[in-house]
């Protein structure tokens, strides 16, 4: 299978020198709001701190980063400042409505992957909510839309990042010990789904298919057993399976010894994955100090703990496959 020249490039732009994806996830914009707003005990933060922010972030992790995520709403002023590394940007326009629990997905108004090429990225990404469990005519927009945005990637050749995220449909809510069961099904049909070539993702960042606080025997696990980690093996490699497109692991909010002991355990399961895009487990700490404590304190923290976490997470990609090795090619 072979790249055009332009994805070709753009998947080489954010990937390290061994062809390994690690990059930094950036582009949150309700989630950081309300991490914030918390931290700071009110309704919304000051937008100026959104952008400041993923400024500070963008700065400091990239200088252990192969690439950075961001977004187009906040994120711009921070593409400015990220070490001479790869950048990609979401084109999706955040969030969900509560009272339209299907989380029909739309475009970041007044651009397009062209726009988002010569702003300088060197890949797009978009999230799109998918559950094999919701209603038909509500997938089959999902499925529509992802395969406009991939067309669109296509015309201008630069790389498509597709990230899909399961969600709950049952009434019990993704926290609940009912969706957990659910998560690997959920998972692995959204690998099958999207693998598929009319999409035009040439990268599927994904969910780890399974809870890794209901597995026996790891570090991570609460105490209410979901899989034995056998079983866990199992479905992680069955997951990988279903597609042969390079996969990012995303770190879905956990903490960074969690992530890491997530990557430990998809190479011990001896999945082939590529890369990562860690989001909160490298950052999340840092929220409250910057709300308490001002830029300062969060550039000394985000200098200490978090390059730290970065650079754990780092070492776990030594298990990491060259992105080019999924398309059987080389570059």
């Amino acid at each position: 299978m072979n790249l055009t020249p332009g994805k070709t490039a753009g998947l080489n732009a954010v990937a390290d020198g061994r062809g390994v994806i690690a990059a930094v996830a950036m582009d949150q914009r309700g989630l950081l709001k309300d991490m914030l707003a918390r931290a700071l005990g009110v309704g919304e933060p000051p937008l100026e701190m959104m952008s400041e922010f993923k400024r500070l972030v963008a700065g400091a992790l990239t200088r252990e980063s192969s690439s950075i995520l961001l977004d187009i709403e906040y994120g711009l002023e921070a593409t400015k400042n990220i070490n001479g590394k790869g950048l990609m940007l979401a084109y999706e326009h955040a969030g969900y409505s509560p009272d339209k629990p299907e989380r029909l997905p739309s475009l970041f108004e007044g651009w397009s992957a062209l726009r988002i090429k010569e702003a300088g990225a060197s890949a797009v990404k978009i999230l799109v909510y998918y559950t094999p469990f919701e209603k038909e005519w509500v997938n089959d927009r999902k499925k529509a839309w992802v395969e406009r945005v991939g067309a669109e990637c296509k015309a201008v050749d630069i790389p498509l990042f597709l990230e899909f995220l399961g969600y709950d449909v049952h009434g019990n809510g993704e926290a609940s010990l009912e969706y957990a069961r659910r998560k690997p099904e959920i998972v692995l049909k959204s690998m099958e789904e999207f693998s598929r070539e009319r999409y035009g993702a040439d990268v599927l960042k994904v969910e780890i298919p399974i809870q890794m606080a209901g597995v026996e025997g790891t570090r991570a696990f609460k105490g209410t057993s979901l899989h034995t980690r056998a079983e866990a093996a199992e479905i992680v490699r069955a997951a990988a399976a279903l597609s042969k497109k390079p996969i990012v692991y995303l770190s879905a909010g956990v903490s960074s010894d969690v992530f890491v002991e997530t990557l430990e355990f998809a190479a011990e399961c001896g999945v082939e994955f590529h890369g990562v895009l860690a989001g909160r487990a490298t950052w999340q700490g840092g929220v409250p100090v910057y709300a308490r404590q001002g830029a300062a304190a969060l550039e000394d923290w985000l200098n200490t703990v978090g390059l730290k976490n970065v650079k754990d997470i780092n070492r776990v990609l030594k298990y990491a496959r060259p992105w080019y090795e999924a398309l059987s090619m080389r570059t």
